[in-house]
């Protein structure tokens, strides 16, 4: 199916309410305001018979929704994507740049956006962990690129396996957004404000790892899945006390009004390739290789390059803490930054590299980040 709007996120409206005891801290939002999910509505036939239908709902969040189009027979490119709303806004972004590089695309139909259901959108019920494997939302959309049923597919790169299926390339990263995680919470102003016996929700054992580590009074709810609105739906509900959710997403939505404080790279070591966009293409499809090479940032790409390679070497799974960042510095230089933990949070092992912000030295860089981390934390560390 493809979309007709040209913003995803104009398509929702969420709204926390916030305890009156609560406190907003905006630091680094720059111009983002400071509080309720509120977004700009489209219009269409198709999504105002849709929101109709959605209105009966009693949750008090307006469920994602979309305007379907049918497929043109003139679409030039064939973007494959899962269907959440954060998936959709970042094929919509890649499709806009792609229009802004190419005329010929600018046409109506000439890109057509392809909803795509992995692994991970089909398994809610358990955490990712017990899911176990690799490349859980990317796998279905890799064998539809393999196949021939689109062309180009869109990737959060820190849902892609270090490992590239064959007949496939990766060629290009989109600019990288901000890679820190935010708060979110009715009550309190950041982690170390939460009372003793807190619930945060997060699926993610980095986060987890990382929040015990530093709190080890709070408690953590690791079944807490699902799209970016419904984590907000359970928060609302009372499910948990509060929740980390990157600031990317929040940003590519338009919805970081309800974050109430944003965690120091200090405090959340972010995921390998957080923030930061990944398309591919078929290894033998020049004519996508030439438009994915004109979205490029190459600065983007080696930093992706320098954590991944650091992913490999710990051969990191979803049942291991890991976290790695790496970011050009006021020299030029890189300067990586990793992390691995027990996934009780009882031990973390940290360290870091710096050097030339070139290709060959950021991958050794990553690489010899990843073995001595191995190293120190020896055999049966992360308990599998």
């Amino acid at each position: 199916m493809d979309i007709a709007s040209s913003s995803l996120s104009q398509a929702h409206k969420v709204v926390l309410t916030r305890q009156p005891s609560s406190r907003v801290n905006s630091c680094s939002l720059g111009s983002v305001s400071a509080i309720g999910f509120s977004l700009p509505q489209i219009t269409s036939p198709a999504l105002t018979q849709c929101r109709r239908k959605q209105s009966s709902s009693s949750s008090g969040f307006v469920k994602a929704c979309v305007a379907v189009e049918q497929k043109t027979r003139t679409a030039i490119i064939r973007i494959g994507t899962r269907g959440s709303p954060l998936a959709l806004a970042q094929a919509y972004e890649t499709r806009e740049k792609l229009k802004s590089k190419h005329p010929e695309l600018v046409e109506e139909g000439a890109i057509h956006i392809e909803i795509i259901k992995t692994t991970g959108d089909k398994i809610l019920s358990q955490p990712l962990a017990d899911i176990g494997g690799k490349g859980l939302f990317t796998k279905e959309i890799d064998e539809a690129l393999i196949n021939g049923h689109i062309d180009i597919a869109v990737h959060s790169m820190k849902d892609v396996p270090t490992y590239l299926p064959e007949k496939t390339i990766l060629p290009c990263n989109l600019v990288r957004e901000d890679v820190r995680d935010a708060f979110i919470c009715l009550t309190a102003a950041s982690l170390a404000e939460l009372p003793a016996g807190s619930v945060v929700g997060t699926a993610s054992l980095r986060r987890k790892s990382q929040i015990l580590h530093k709190y080890p009074a709070l408690h953590v709810e690791e079944n807490f899945r699902g799209n970016v609105q419904t984590r907000l739906s359970k928060l609302q509900g009372g499910k948990v006390q509060a929740t980390l959710l990157a600031l990317a997403g929040l940003k590519r939505l338009s919805m970081t009004e309800n974050v109430a404080s944003i965690l120091s790279l200090d405090e959340m070591l972010p995921a390998v390739a957080q923030g930061a966009i990944g398309i591919a293409c078929r290894t033998d499809d020049d004519k996508m290789a030439t438009y994915l090479a004109s979205l490029n940032h190459e600065e983007t790409r080696l930093a992706v390059s320098c954590e991944r390679a650091f992913l490999e070497t710990l051969d990191g799974s979803c049942r291991t803490p890991i976290a790695g960042y790496a970011a050009k510095d006021e020299e030029g230089n890189c300067f990586f930054r990793g992390l691995v933990a027990s996934p009780d949070g009882t031990k973390v092992l940290e360290t870091s590299r710096k050097g030339p912000y070139v290709y060959e030295d950021m991958v050794k860089m990553g690489k010899d980040a990843g073995q001595e981390l191995l190293s120190r934390a020896g055999p049966g560390f992360f308990g599998n």
